[in-house]
Parts: structure tokens; C-alpha cells; sequence
């Protein structure tokens, strides 16, 4: 039997030259890597022709335990949505009461469990934004949900920093070839709100 180790390895290399392939074949111009959402130029996106982003939740504008707030996440969506840009959530999250207190807080429609990188739920959003893939970008931390689904739906991607959470088994063998670490000493954001969960379950 093979060493599942190296079974991992295996696997996320593939990712790993999808995703250099993807980008060399990008027509965006965008960068392949950011290492927070409001580190991404809303203008750049659409000077990019960018029209519709699909965000994901877990680890990219909260921790998975609801420890951090990506900073300036917040107003980013809404400096976006100021400048014309559509969202829509694709959540793996099985906690749904979670993800319907974060699509209400940010007024983004969202799926849950959306399945990356199964292209369904990526298609539902295209469908509802009512756009072409190609004006879509996809944000998320992970290659293996995120960037796979981007890719099998036509999507562009960016790729930011995985914020700092408790590390399932599979992250501890394979994490660093699918994830961003958040980079040591950058700023953090508390998040107080989980709390308010119980009015959504």
C-alpha cells in the first residue's frame, strides 16, 4: 500500500501545475495570489473586465472558529459593490445558520454546502449574477475547492492567505502545498459576533 503521504504530495502537485497552467493562460492579467481580500485593486478588477465575484467564507473572510475578521474585508465588499461589482457565496461550511448570519450581515446571496469544487454551485452563481464566467473571479484560500471549482467553471481566480485557524488532518499532510499561511505578525481582526449565530439557527 502506498504511503498516504506521498499519495498527498502527488495529488496536490497536480493542483499545484493547474495552477501555474491556469495563470500563464490568464487573459486577465490579474495577480495569482493576494494576501487579503482588501489587498485586491477593485480598480484593477475592472480595468480586467471583472464583473461578478464568487467569495469564499471559512478561512478567507472569517477563521473557522470565528476567531478572525480579515481586515477590511468588509468595507472592501462594499467599496466593490459601489463600483458595480455582483457577489455570491459559495460556502463547504456544513454549519448553515453560520452561513446565513454572514450572507444577511453582508447582503451577499450564498450557497451552503455548495460542494467545491463540484461545478454546480459555481454554476448556480454564474446563473444568478447572470454574467459570463469569463467577467467572474473567484477568491478563496484553497486550491484544492476554490481554485479547482474556478477552473472547471471558467472562472478567473486570486488566492489569498488562509487566516490562522485550528488545522484539520488532512492541512497538517497537505496544507502548504493547497493553502497561503497567514503571513506571521500581519494584522489580524478579532471577531466578537458569533453570538448572534443563535438568531439563525
Amino acid at each position: 500500500m502506498r504511503n498516504p503521504t506521498s499519495v498527498f504530495r502527488k495529488l496536490f502537485s497536480i493542483f499545484a501545475s493547474w495552477n501555474q497552467l491556469g495563470f500563464k493562460r490568464n487573459h486577465h492579467r490579474l495577480p495569482r495570489r493576494a494576501y487579503t481580500l482588501a489587498s485586491i485593486e477593485i480598480d484593477w478588477l475592472k480595468t480586467c473586465r471583472i464583473q461578478g465575484i464568487i467569495l469564499d467564507l471559512d478561512n478567507t473572510i472569517v477563521s473557522e472558529d470565528d476567531q478572525y475578521l480579515s481586515p477590511d474585508a468588509e468595507d472592501w465588499i462594499m467599496q466593490a459593490k459601489l463600483a458595480g461589482l455582483q457577489f455570491f457565496i459559495l460556502s463547504n461550511g456544513k454549519r448553515r445558520y453560520r452561513v446565513k448570519y454572514w450572507s444577511h450581515r453582508l447582503d451577499i446571496p450564498a450557497i451552503s454546502p455548495a460542494k467545491k469544487p463540484f461545478p454546480r454551485a459555481f454554476r448556480q452563481a454564474i446563473a444568478y449574477m447572470r454574467l459570463p464566467a469569463k467577467h467572474i473571479l473567484v477568491v478563496g484560500d484553497s486550491l484544492h475547492t476554490d481554485f479547482a471549482g474556478a477552473l472547471f467553471s471558467g472562472c478567473a481566480y486570486i488566492q489569498v492567505a488562509t487566516l490562522p485557524h485550528p488545522l484539520r488532518w488532512w492541512e497538517k499532510l497537505a496544507g502548504r502545498w493547497v493553502q497561503i499561511p497567514y503571513p506571521s505578525g500581519a494584522e489580524l481582526w478579532n471577531f466578537d459576533g458569533a453570538a448572534d449565530y443563535k438568531s439563525f439557527l
